[in-house]
């Protein structure tokens, strides 16, 4: 492979692999907006503004470094998201050209040189996405895109739907040209023979520019070190580290999309250090590898990192859709408190109805905080119960206690030091204004409590099972412009404003289609299209006699809220 080529050269007759220990697909598209600033979507609009510029030069896609392991076999290193991509845009170049008019023998060549030709592919993503990749964009044999599980799939899916979609409006003569400046964009590549050289220089020129995440980072400079002091043992514990990479991106591929793996970064420290108070893992790892041991220590957190993503992987995906208290706590977010907990807890192997209770109690605090919007940190007042809580005896499992014993501490006591979250803080709290992602959780678990009556046993609705849930005011928040407040409210005078409109008694759950009918409408009307839950119901028996949303009605029905808030939170 030359240092200095064409990306039409560096595809011909060589095998180019994503390697499983790498990150899968990572780059997103916004099928919407073609002028968006998602990757895929700035990459073809820069090869556009290429081809109407008046350039002399040839199109620069950038640098690639391989891991040469034969003549014509290669490890993509670095730059396996722009390869990628550039793939999957010709394989849809070509199929939009087809579907035109044959290929001319050189533009078969070309297909044959950077593609596929016979049996070979020239380009192979990571192993979990191999198959789907030369099915939907290479072969284009598979054009059902649903039952995707891996996110990295979903972006393979993503952007070569977008392609294809941006290139069916394209004639014949942008089309040739776009085939030419891709075949002969320059770059430039550095094939190593030896791993250790080749994560140095991953590690080197990515402190440039735009940086790896952590977690890539962290990668490279374990495989670095164990290449430098592993001795006898080093080739088993690289391989050891690529496994258990695999497993990681897997994970992270498909659970993504509800964190950061970065953030999972610093759980694992958080875990494995046993403190809450860990806030910069790079850190801390660097000065473990800076130790007497540091082997020992790459094996144990690797390790750590691995069940870390296996345990999030299960939470997320098995245990989620089948138990109402884990979806309830995913619902609410906001994790950098509770994962940890997690993690431990099913790191001991606890039973799932101990993790469902330790759920219910972490949920109340983290949404008691959020109500309340102290500034006192809820950390440092879980720090001791979350060090405490580890497995001196194994197999003794630890007891989840400790934990919900500290939490309804915090809801009664009034030390002044744990007082921020107790029930008196939270009832002022719930009189008034309250964000609307924290209204919606809450009127969420209100309706639960309607639709069951309060009894146990009945089967509650997830939220994700309402369409765009959003918060409506039931009276308006504010009336039509120049016009006068419909009928059925209150005088709109500043007792009304400042103490009716913002707070539960006025907030209803809906559908997004359903808020945006109800609008600014008469009382009557929105009154009328409320059949659609518990809630709604409840708000026409409410006003069935007086026939208007007044104010005692709205006072009444925020007393009943904060009455069922504060008996199950």
């Amino acid at each position: 492979m030359e240092s200095s080529t064409t990306i039409k050269k560096m595809l011909n007759g060589n095998k180019i692999v994503v390697p499983s220990y790498q990150r899968a697909y990572s780059w997103d598209t916004d099928p919407k907006k073609e002028n968006s600033n998602k990757q895929v979507n700035v990459f073809l609009r820069d090869l556009e503004e290429y081809n109407i510029s008046s350039a002399k030069t040839a199109y620069y896609f950038g640098h690639f470094l391989f891991e040469e392991k034969s003549v014509e076999d290669f490890a993509v290193v670095d730059g396996q998201q722009r390869l990628t991509t550039i793939v999957i845009f010709l394989s849809a170049l070509f199929a939009r050209l087809k579907a035109l008019r044959p290929l001319t023998e050189q533009e078969e060549t070309s297909r044959e040189s950077m593609l596929r030709v016979r049996s070979t592919y020239h380009f192979e993503t990571v192993s979990y996405d191999r198959q789907l990749f030369k099915e939907y964009v290479i072969d284009q044999e598979r054009t059902d895109n649903r039952g995707l599980k891996t996110t990295s799939a979903k972006r393979i899916v993503a952007a070569f739907d977008f392609f294809t979609r941006v290139l069916a409006e394209k004639d014949e003569a942008y089309l040739v040209k776009m085939l030419a400046t891709v075949s002969s964009a320059t770059c430039s590549t550095h094939p190593v023979k030896d791993e250790s050289e080749a994560i140095q220089m991953f590690i080197f020129q990515n402190n440039r520019g735009k940086k790896p995440s952590n977690l890539e980072l962290l990668k490279a400079q374990f495989m670095f070190t164990v290449h430098l002091q592993g001795g006898d043992e080093k080739d088993e514990l690289i391989n050891v580290i690529k496994e258990r990479f695999e497993s990681i991106y897997k994970s992270i591929s498909s659970i993504e999309s509800k964190f950061k793996e970065d953030d999972v970064l610093g759980y694992t420290a958080q875990v494995y250090f046993n403190s809450l108070a860990e806030s910069t893992p790079l850190e801390r790892v660097n000065k473990k590898l800076a130790g007497s041991n540091p082997i020992g220590f790459i094996k144990a957190f690797t390790l750590s990192l691995y069940t870390s993503f296996q345990h999030l992987t299960t939470f997320y995906t098995e245990d989620e859709p089948r138990h109402h208290e884990i979806h309830s706590l995913i619902t609410l977010g906001g994790f950098s408190l509770v994962i940890p907990f997690i993690i431990k807890a099913y790191s001991f192997r606890l039973p799932v109805e101990d993790i469902c209770q330790l759920c219910v109690s972490l949920e109340s605090v983290v949404l008691r905080s959020r109500i309340i919007g102290t500034k006192a940190v809820l950390t440092s007042r879980l720090s001791d119960v979350y060090a405490k809580f580890k497995q001196d005896n194994p197999p003794i499992q630890p007891t989840i206690q400790p934990i919900v014993k500290q939490v309804d501490f915090l809801k009664t006591t009034t030390d002044w030091w744990f007082a921020y979250w107790n029930n008196t803080e939270l009832e002022n709290a719930l009189q008034g204004w309250l964000h609307p992602s924290t209204a919606k959780f809450l009127l969420w678990k209100y309706e639960n409590h309607l639709a069951s009556n309060g009894k146990r046993g009945y089967a509650l609705a997830r939220f994700d099972a309402i369409e765009s849930p959003e918060l409506e005011h039931i009276a308006p928040q504010t009336p039509p412009k120049g016009e006068p407040v419909a009928a059925g409210y209150p005088l709109y005078d500043d007792d009304f404003r400042n103490k009716y409109i913002d707070c539960l008694g006025n907030y209803l759950l809906l559908s997004k289609s359903h808020n945006c009918s109800a609008g600014n409408k008469p009382f009557q009307d929105k009154r009328a299209s409320y059949t659609h839950s518990a809630q709604q119901r409840e708000i026409q028996t409410l006003s069935e006699k007086a026939g208007i949303w007044s104010k005692e009605l709205i006072k009444s029905r925020k007393e009943t809220i904060i009455k069922f808030i504060m008996e199950t939170l």
